[in-house]
């Protein structure tokens, strides 16, 4: 049977300033699916266009420690399917077969706790299709709502349609083509109407003029039927009237009831019944819309919530009959519901001893009132609280105080709150036991291997949450076994005052490679033991820190020396030799070879040529290193030959608190045909990287390219570059000549200190 033996190193605290390790959150927003349009106008408004009945795909990509929560919501659109209410606490955000009802405002919220939430948004437009309407309008000039003989008299005819613009129309009066004359007159994108509509006008109405009049919208080249709308003009034809019936005009039902709203309309033709809301805080409608068309009247609503309570106005449409002036009449809704109470669930942490008040709190509810409060503690019943001094009638919460936290008085309390509808709990679990750890997972390089043994030993961090609720923390209980093993080596960690933000460190030795481990960590004070925290811990090929020799970057590797591509940059940089250059590549821009002049040395470099833009950003980053000298020179050659030459610039990227990046070195424009060295100084405060950063120019001869990168401990050399590491490029013209070392702002800041 084979032992696995644990060795673990004392304890090393790790005192930070503030908040420590902590970082708040940031987020943005990326897109997917069938796109019709996406675009960013001057004021960064984000817009995304979906065709309705597509798939539509939101990513909220988040940072920060501890890890932050994502949460959706949306401002506009349907609230049928609840979204409002439920949100959606995932970083992708998934609507199959999207309706026009959807459309509106999505928010991405990220919060861990530090600092203020990250609050991103994109605007959704969902492209939709709507049937023919048509409007009669009486005499505009004479003002007239009615149809008489010798005024003039306008009929419309719309559809709503993508594209509009394709649209056409043609009338038909009792089954026959109407044709203009003097009194009768077809427009088309008449100014008082919406876009693309057709009107008939009839100048001096005549008798002769009464009868059927019909529209047809056709969709020429488009496998769309063709839409009519029909409408009678006759002595008989009157503008609409709408009212309530009595004892309609409030509305009283329970949440989750079917409630009925209704306004009766007359008039030849009867319009349609537009519903819409009164409340400046609920414009829309429960279907979402702000605006819903009823043949009959009526509004019907199944299973009512409490968010459907207000005033609803019933107004007549001004199409499919009269234009004219809306009738309009209201109707108030009353949901009554049960109450909502906070906090729902609640986790109390207090050092023994020590008081705790309980408050239970009347958020909302209809009737607003509190009938009645009854409080258990592990589900038994204890005696009534003393009565809260309010000076309202009905008091808004309930209270129950524990003189002092012990053993004992842990566990669960329950606090049950009722109106006349119904009745909401708070829970509340009180403890002195201590919060569990965090795990700190942007360890920089926690691997660190022994090749001779086999083994390798891992750096394991965390912080504590909120040390100072409870009594002092005495120890840690640390266990940790091999996955798919049943035996596990267990270890108890002294601490002395452990502060909040303070990273804590502990070296696991002896892990045998490759195989995952399974760390548990728990905290103990006189209470007992604390929440734990797990985490599995993997081997991973460590990337050893900058040292005096053999760490130059050559890119002769696919693993490009633990570069990786920028994320949230526009393009990539690209790897490649004089054997894998595109034979079509832009001439008079970008090195033959690489610095070696040899046609299978590799290089980096930032391909200008379309898609790319001016001021797009390529950005390579190398792995984190941890500080351990006070001072580092970064050399590397580059070359930088091209009429629209851009930027590269040399960033240092600061990890002991967040990622917070910085200049260290810059150069812009033509350099010519030949490789040059630049020896750039860093001194970081922490764990870093070092970022290169190209930046494309005004055109695509502007290729940049970066070879030979190497990370050193100590001050750069003040010497001039060696002439036998430059290389002139073939065409270049005159021979090199020696150049003054380049140095970067913050070199020029350190000799000035030297001095």
């Amino acid at each position: 049977m084979e032992v696995t033996c644990l060795l673990l190193l004392a304890l090393i605290p790790f005192h930070c300033q503030g908040q420590g390790v902590y970082a708040p959150a940031q987020a943005q927003i990326v897109h997917a699916g069938q796109a019709c349009v996406v675009k960013e106008d001057n004021i960064s408004e984000r817009v995304y266009t979906i065709r309705e009945g597509d798939t539509l795909v939101l990513q909220c990509l988040v940072t920060g420690h501890p890890r932050p929560q994502v949460r959706w919501t949306k401002t506009a659109g349907s609230a049928s399917d609840k979204f409002q209410e439920t949100s959606v606490f995932n970083e992708t955000l998934r609507i199959e077969r999207i309706a026009r009802t959807q459309g509106g405002r999505y928010y991405c919220k990220a919060e861990n706790g530090v600092g203020v939430p990250a609050i991103k948004s994109i605007r959704v437009d969902v492209q939709s299709m709507k049937n023919a309407t048509f409007q009669i309008t009486p005499d505009v000039i004479k003002e007239s709502e009615n149809i008489q003989l010798g005024q003039d008299l306008k009929l419309s005819c719309h559809v709503d349609a993508v594209p509009q613009e394709k649209v056409t129309y043609q009338w038909f009066k009792n089954g026959k083509p109407a044709r203009m004359s003097k009194r009768l007159l077809l427009t088309r994108n008449d100014p008082e109407l919406p876009a693309v509509t057709s009107s008939l006008e009839l100048i001096d109405l005549h008798f002769s003029d009464y009868g059927t009049y019909l529209c047809v919208a056709s969709f020429p080249g488009a496998p769309v039927p063709d839409l009519s709308v029909e409408v009678n003009i006759s002595s008989e034809t009157v503008p609409p009237t709408i009212s309530v019936p009595k004892g309609r005009a409030v509305v009283t039902v329970r949440e989750g009831s079917p409630a009925e709203l209704q306004c009766e309309v007359r008039g030849k033709p009867r319009p349609p019944v537009l519903w819409s809301r009164v409340d400046k805080d609920a414009a829309l409608l429960p279907s979402g819309l702000p605006l819903e068309e009823t043949s009959d009247g009526k509004l019907r609503l199944e299973r009512v919530s409490r968010d459907m309570s207000g005033t609803y106005r019933c107004q007549t449409a001004r199409y499919n009959g009269f234009n004219v002036r809306p009738r309009e009449a209201q109707v108030q809704l009353n949901v009554q519901f049960p109450p909502e109470v906070e906090p729902s669930s609640q986790d109390v942490r207090q050092a023994l001893g020590r008081p705790v008040l309980l408050r239970c709190s009347l958020l909302r509810g209809s009737p607003q009132r509190i009938s009645s409060a009854v409080w258990r503690f592990k589900g038994q019943l204890l005696p009534p609280p003393p009565a809260v001094p309010v000076a309202a009638e009905a008091p808004d919460h309930s209270e129950l105080r524990l003189d002092a936290v012990t053993r004992d008085s842990s566990g669960s309390y329950e606090c049950s709150v009722s109106n006349d509808v119904g009745s909401a709990a708070c829970l509340f679990q009180v403890s002195a036991k201590a919060y569990s750890p965090e795990f700190y997972f942007d360890t920089p390089n926690p691997t660190r291997s022994h090749k001779l043994s086999k083994n390798y030993s891992y750096v394991l961090q965390w912080t504590q949450r909120e040390p100072d609720a409870v009594d002092p923390l005495l120890n840690y209980r640390l266990s940790v076994h091999q996955l798919n093993q049943q035996n596990a080596m267990v270890k108890a960690i002294p601490v002395r005052r452990v502060e909040k933000g303070q990273l804590l460190e502990y070296i696991l030795t002896d892990l045998r490679v490759p195989h995952s481990y399974e760390v548990r960590l728990t905290p103990y004070t006189t209470f007992g033991a604390g929440d734990t925290a797990s985490r599995i811990i993997h081997y991973i090929e460590p990337i050893n820190s900058p040292n005096l020799s053999d760490n130059t970057c050559h890119f002769e590797d696919e693993k490009i020396c633990g570069y990786t591509q920028d994320l949230t940059d526009n393009f990539d940089w690209t790897r490649q030799n004089a054997l894998t250059q595109n034979p079509k590549r832009s001439p008079n821009t970008g090195p033959p070879t690489d610095i070696s002049g040899t046609p299978e040395g590799y290089y980096m470099f930032i391909e200008t040529s379309r898609p790319r833009e001016l001021g797009d950003r390529a950005r390579l980053v190398s792995p984190l290193y941890n500080a351990s000298a006070k001072f580092y020179c970064v050399s590397f050659f580059y070359h930088m030959y091209g009429k629209h030459i851009g930027s590269l610039n040399l960033l240092v990227r600061s990890r002991n608190r967040g990622a917070l990046d910085t200049h260290a070195w810059s150069l812009s424009g033509n350099k010519g045909n030949v490789w040059q060295q630049a020896h750039v100084p860093i001194n970081p405060s922490g764990p870093f990287q070092i970022i290169f950063e190209g930046v494309r120019g005004s055109g695509y001869l502007g290729d940049i390219a970066i070879d030979d990168v190497t990370l050193k401990k100590g001050e750069c050399p003040r010497k001039q570059m060696d002439p036998n590491k430059v290389v002139v490029m073939p065409g270049s013209g005159a021979p090199w000549q020696p150049r003054p070392q380049l140095w970067g702002p913050v070199a020029i800041f350190l000799l000035a200190l030297q001095r």
